[in-house]
């Protein structure tokens, strides 16, 4: 049998995507438009934002960006506001992290996002730590943890 050598079929779509390095120009939002963080994916196409304006909303990405642009937890995105549903909006575009930062130097990100971390909620000082210790060196880890906490 021939082997297969060419980008026709479902190959096309596995090809090297290299169109990832170029850079483009950074948008900024219009009217009826607003900047956003994702807290987390849900599935189906649709994720929970924290609008930069203080409003929690659902969000539904575009079929231009289903399974295109990936997007995630931590990521800043520029989302289209419904004019008859306020909880919810549409995903325009997400900003690469470059970008994100180009933002927040504008000033048009306020100065306590944060950015490329991944999960928004993360661990906070008065959470509870907790280590799992199998075999003999369960003695000298109490001894530590005694020494440590005294």
């Amino acid at each position: 049998m021939p082997k297969n050598k060419g980008k026709g079929g479902k190959n096309r779509k596995r090809g090297k995507n290299e169109a990832d390095d170029e850079k483009r120009e950074l948008i900024f939002k219009e009217d009826g438009q607003e900047y956003a963080q994702v807290l987390r994916m849900l599935g189906n196409g649709r994720c929970d934002v924290m609008c930069i304006d203080g409003v929690k909303r659902l969000c539904h990405i575009r079929g231009k960006m289903h399974k295109k642009v990936w997007i995630a937890a931590g990521d800043i995105i520029l989302v289209g506001l419904r004019d008859y549903q306020d909880d919810k909006a549409d995903v325009i575009l997400k900003y690469m992290s470059d970008e994100a930062r180009l933002l927040k130097a504008y000033g048009e990100l306020p100065e306590n996002t944060r950015l490329n971390e991944g999960i928004v909620g993360d661990l906070d000082d008065d959470d509870d730590v907790f280590v799992f210790v199998v075999g003999s060196l369960f003695q000298l880890v109490l001894s530590n943890l005694r020494y440590i906490s005294s």
